[in-house]
């Protein structure tokens, strides 16, 4: 790789990182905008029995080579960069600004979802795929669906990491949407902010395990079921959104570790005050929404630029 794509590499996932940190746009919808979905699935797909099996024996060029590791090596390297400078700044936003964060995510996922959307044939069975998967996301995305109870256990803290990680690799769900469903986001953001050792490397490992062994379940998925595997993902994205409505009010709270008074279970409500605030809310969801096709842009234009001087050469 030149200096510039391992630069533009490191700078794309950076923006993975800071899609993964908060409960919106997943990363790996960052990755299919940015033209690297295919080559992240597929490179994450080669860690394999046969390329470790080089490692173990010495052949680490080779090894190096098979699993495209410079590439997937400044990419992990810009998503853990937004993981560690994020992670504090968004856990105070969403207990300070829980309406203007959740705006700016509103816009994200809304934008993620035309994006996608625009990438699928659409015909009977993938509109009935995005129905039927719209429908089951309204409905596990409900505010007044309690979260599973917080579990700090290692164990679970694992089987987490292996599940959220998932996320990364599916362009329309967010790895911290399925953690704040499975009732850790807030203990996950605490541990990256306060640097808890024991507690990341355990969710590594989870995560590490996972993302090996899901890559090739939606590897297989995209090659034999590519459109269906999109609209579902569409799907969910758009009935998630039940989720990510701004205006809530609280109908349950907790208690965290740290004695913060944390909200459980909500209600999705109409804006209750025309303030500041509001216009403020709205702006922001307009900006989350131009966001992401401002991305698509600007990343369909270094892919041309790209072309063009393979071309040339």
């Amino acid at each position: 790789m030149k200096l510039k794509e391992i630069i533009l590499t490191y700078v794309k996932g950076i923006c993975m990182g800071a899609a993964d940190v908060v409960p919106g746009v997943s990363g790996g919808t960052i990755a299919f905008i940015t033209g690297i979905y295919e080559r992240f699935v597929l490179a994450i797909k080669s860690v394999n029995f046969a390329n470790m099996k080089l490692f173990f024996t010495g052949k680490w060029k080779l090894f190096w080579k098979n699993i495209d590791g410079t590439f997937l090596l400044c990419l992990f390297l810009g998503i853990g960069t937004s993981f560690l400078l994020l992670a504090r700044l968004i856990t105070y936003w969403m207990s300070n600004y829980p309406v203007l964060v959740w705006a700016f995510f509103f816009g994200l996922i809304l934008a993620s979802t035309v994006f996608v959307s625009r990438t699928v044939q659409w015909n009977w069975k993938t509109i009935l795929a995005f129905i039927i998967f719209a429908v089951l996301a309204f409905f596990i995305a409900s505010p007044q669906l309690a979260p599973l109870s917080q579990n700090n256990a290692l164990w679970y803290i694992f089987i987490c990491g292996a599940i959220a990680i998932c996320a990364m690799i599916l362009p329309g769900i967010s790895g911290s949407f399925i953690l704040v469903l499975l009732g850790e986001y807030f203990y996950m953001m605490t541990a990256l902010s306060e640097l808890q050792i024991t507690v990341l490397l355990i969710f590594l490992c989870g995560a590490v395990l996972g993302l090996v062994t899901f890559a090739n379940v939606i590897a297989w998925l995209f090659k034999h079921f590519k459109m269906l595997t999109l609209a579902s993902l569409t799907g969910f994205m758009f009935g998630s959104m039940n989720k990510i409505w701004p205006w809530k009010v609280t109908l349950e709270t907790y208690i965290n570790n740290h004695g913060q008074e944390l909200p459980l279970r909500q209600k999705n409500i109409l804006p209750q005050q025309y303030d500041s605030q509001f216009f403020i809310a709205i702006t922001l969801i307009v900006v989350g929404f131009l966001l992401i096709f401002v991305i698509e842009k600007l990343a369909a234009r270094l892919h041309q630029q790209d072309a063009q001087k393979t071309t040339e050469a």
